[in-house]
């Protein structure tokens, strides 16, 4: 069985293995104050152009973006995302556990736009009935979507510029930051994402990882007594240098960006086998997410030797499915997929 179904189905980059087997009797002091931690966070703030900010190393995604969410917000208040937003549909409802509602916003390439963001802001301080209704107190978006698609660096900025005329805390889901930055269409680089929200996440569980992912935080205010939070939302690591060691490991020579840009390689080719067949696409993605669009019987024969997943249905006889490509998949399995789709 071929596997395309995700990026986070290998386990980690030799590089890191390597680092962890190095270490592996080292003795240090727990919960990220090792000095493994401190160097990945300084890596980390070289490369954003931030000397300012805070660094913090999570176990996960959801753990991330669960402790961020509910940090910022008071208990009256929800957050504001597109609705394909991850925390919208695959969290299993972790937002709305912590008393925080999703206010979700119609999409159809996965993004919200900065006049979205301020219609949903004013159309509930215009309601005469406001004060029984959800307050907006922050905004949500992944770079890339969860349709593969991008945010330009202008597209980001007017959407923080919104946010912080409405007193919204702007914060962005980066698990596949990666795959954004290296792409061909995407004009901004890890500096300007830094610049331009007040706290975002380097997704490393996606992109090379092992597990982990580094938090960034600008904002003065959701800074205090955030180590507090993540040790209450449970993504804090006892044995927290094996997150600092892998984000050293990724960020120490330029890896990150180096195994990104190999996943994009690998999406373009996944993007080409499909237009061969003459397949259209659900979302015009320029990242390591392909969304074809094929006939119900196809996907059953390519189903026998290829794992991927049934996005959405496009009507009774055509679904949308999602190839993933990664930082490590392989021509051989590229190969293989080519030759079963011209043979559907």
């Amino acid at each position: 069985m071929f596997r395309f179904d995700c990026d986070y189905l290998e386990g980690a980059h030799p590089l890191i293995l390597q680092r962890l087997s190095e270490t592996n009797f080292e003795q240090t002091i727990g919960y990220g104050c090792d000095p493994h931690c401190e160097n990945a966070a300084k890596l980390i703030k070289k490369a954003c152009n931030k000397d300012d900010c805070d660094v913090h190393f999570l176990v996960g995604g959801t753990q991330t973006n669960t402790t961020v969410i509910c940090a910022a917000l008071r208990p009256h208040q929800g957050v504001i995302s597109a609705d394909s937003g991850h925390i919208n549909v695959h969290e299993s409802g972790a937002i709305e556990s912590t008393g925080h509602k999703v206010i979700a916003l119609p999409s159809d390439d996965g993004k919200i736009s900065a006049d979205a963001v301020k219609n949903c802001f004013e159309a509930h301080w215009n309601d005469e009935a406001h004060e029984h209704i959800v307050q907006p107190g922050m905004v949500y978006i992944s770079q890339p979507t969860e349709k593969g698609t991008l945010y330009s660096k202008a597209e980001l900025e007017e959407i923080f510029t919104v946010c912080k005329k409405c007193g919204l805390l702007l914060y962005i889901d980066g698990a596949r930051l990666g795959y954004a930055l290296a792409s061909n269409v995407c004009d901004m680089t890890l500096a300007d994402v830094a610049a331009s929200c007040d706290a975002f996440y380097i997704g490393g569980t996606k992109v090379g990882a092992l597990f982990g992912e580094a938090l960034i935080i600008n904002n003065e205010n959701l800074k205090k007594d955030f180590r507090y939070l993540i040790k209450q939302k449970g993504g804090l690591l006892a044995k927290g240098r094996l997150l600092g060691i892998q984000f050293e490991v990724l960020f120490e020579n330029g890896l990150y960006f180096e195994i990104s840009a190999h996943a994009i390689k690998a999406a373009k080719r996944l993007r080409q086998i499909f237009e061969n067949h003459g397949c259209r696409f659900l979302a015009d993605s320029e990242t390591n997410q392909q969304f074809p669009i094929m006939k119900n019987e196809e996907i059953a024969k390519l189903s026998e030797e290829f794992s991927f997943e049934k996005w959405c249905s496009v009507n009774e006889n055509e679904t949308a499915v999602r190839f993933c490509s990664s930082w490590a998949t392989t021509d051989k399995n590229l190969d293989a997929l080519e030759k079963a789709v011209k043979n559907i």
